[in-house]
């Protein structure tokens, strides 16, 4: 027969049901200073061949463009090549968009191009085109240039 020997271990443990998430914080703000430190390194855009600062002429036998200005102060002209004086006077946006819609309805094969002074700032120009073609709807945009002194 058995006989019955006395158990001397150790009382059980209550069982704890936490989890220790100190490991987890660390690694998060590992990651955390990881992104923050690699975010402003990481740039976004279109990689871009620019053009040299020779260009092509519009082809003669094409329609007169209509020409989108932004001049130096960030105001907006439109010149239909009517030559009438009310081409050179001063647009809002809205005014814009609805003066090229009107034009590309009569003709949606007439170019169009936009034209910015040298000393407008980048952002004006980049508004200038979304304007055109989210907004008035043209299809494609040329913008023109001076001829180099070289040619």
């Amino acid at each position: 027969m058995r006989t019955a020997i006395p158990d001397h271990r150790r009382p059980r443990r209550k069982l704890v049901a936490e989890i220790n998430v100190v490991p987890y914080i660390d690694v998060m703000l590992v990651l955390l200073i990881i992104f923050m430190v690699t975010a402003p390194l990481i740039t976004q855009g279109v990689k871009v061949d620019l053009p040299q600062a020779s260009s092509q002429p519009l082809p003669k036998d094409s329609l007169p463009p209509l020409v989108a200005t932004v001049n130096a102060q960030g105001q907006y002209f439109l010149d239909d090549g009517s030559g009438n004086a009310n081409s050179h006077s001063e647009l809002s946006a809205q005014q814009m968009v609805v003066r090229i819609r009107a034009e590309l309805q009569l003709n949606k094969n007439r170019p169009v191009v936009v034209r910015g002074d040298k000393h407008v700032q980048y952002n004006q120009v980049i508004a200038l085109l979304q304007l055109l073609s989210k907004q008035a709807g043209v299809p494609s945009v040329g913008l023109m240039t001076q001829p180099s002194e070289n040619q």
